[in-house]
């Protein structure tokens, strides 16, 4: 099973161009399984086996994670790693199971992200410098955090794809910035000049070479760590979290909501459903459809509290 496994994850990585994170989150999913199932059936799952699995195999399995207090999101995303293999084992080997397709994914409640103030994200932009760090890291790594939520909040980056950007592409302040998202699909963001600003100061202060030698055409990741690693999804989030004690802001204040609030800004701005979809990144319509409800729902408890006949 581990070199069927391997080799469907090279099929994800090289053929859907999908990232390393959506294989490694693929191959949890299905090891996860796997490991189940070899205790359920009581036999070693060999990939000729994999045919012959029941939906009251693939059932139990649901139950299981039940069990464990999984959440249905992660089930569903479970589910979906699994239709993906026996998609792959059909297209390549003929190997079959109908009984995958009968199993239903768990109905996923859509939960609407509220979004952080203006006043909130000025405040933890001003008070990076604020955060405890050793004299020596303090002002570049203060520069870098700020550059970080200026850029999430001000061009409607994913966490992963800030990180992502290598100092090659802000090098020479460009007015649009090419990001790879989801999938590897590429889109253009413009970014303001007061963005840039806050990358370049950070930029121009980070205590490591950045630009690459004549004859090394590598370039480093814009963001890096205190001691010049690339900065990893974890620190970003620990940034915000710090940002968030300190101010003492609600919980949902996250690397995400950032990126929610950019979305309610255009929107509040006047920016139409499918434009704010390219911005977004997102491949479905519906997904970016959601900030209009979070919009929406803003605009009615500003109106009732606002409305006379709810004055006392």
């Amino acid at each position: 099973m581990n070199e069927l496994i391997q080799e469907f994850l090279n099929y994800l990585l090289h053929t859907r161009k999908y990232s390393d994170n959506t294989a490694v989150a693929y191959e949890t999913d299905l090891r996860d399984f796997i490991k189940f199932y070899e205790n359920y059936s009581g036999a070693e799952l060999s990939p000729d086996e994999l045919s012959k699995i029941q939906t009251t195999g693939f059932r139990a399995y649901l139950s299981d994670r039940a069990g464990r207090k999984l959440s249905f999101k992660s089930t569903a995303r479970a589910l979906s790693s699994l239709r993906g293999l026996f998609k792959f084992l059909e297209k390549k080997y003929g190997i079959k199971n109908d009984a995958i397709g009968i199993i239903q994914s768990p109905k996923i409640p859509k939960k609407l992200s509220r979004a952080i103030t203006a006043v909130d994200i000025n405040a933890m932009s001003d008070t990076t410098q604020d955060i405890a760090r050793p004299p020596e890291h303090a002002w570049w790594v203060a520069a870098r955090d700020r550059a970080l939520i200026a850029l999430i909040f001000g061009a409607g980056l994913r966490i992963s794809e800030a990180l992502s950007l290598s100092d090659a592409d802000i090098y020479n302040r460009p007015k649009v910035l090419r990001i790879r998202g989801k999938g590897g699909k590429e889109r253009l963001i413009p970014i303001l000049p007061v963005v840039m600003d806050a990358i370049h100061e950070y930029y121009d202060n980070v205590p490591y070479s950045m630009r690459p030698a004549k004859d090394n055409k590598k370039w480093n990741p814009l963001f890096l760590s205190v001691r010049g690693l690339p900065m990893t999804p974890r620190m970003a989030q620990k940034v915000v979290e710090n940002l968030r004690n300190l101010l003492q802001l609600p919980e949902y204040v996250t690397p995400h909501a950032l990126r929610h609030s950019f979305a309610t800004s255009m929107l509040s701005g006047g920016v139409d459903l499918r434009t704010l979809q390219e911005l977004l990144g997102h491949s479905s319509l519906s997904s970016t459809q959601l900030y209009t409800k979070v919009d929406m729902g803003q605009v009615m408890a500003e109106y009732s509290k606002a409305h006379p006949k709810n004055q006392s």
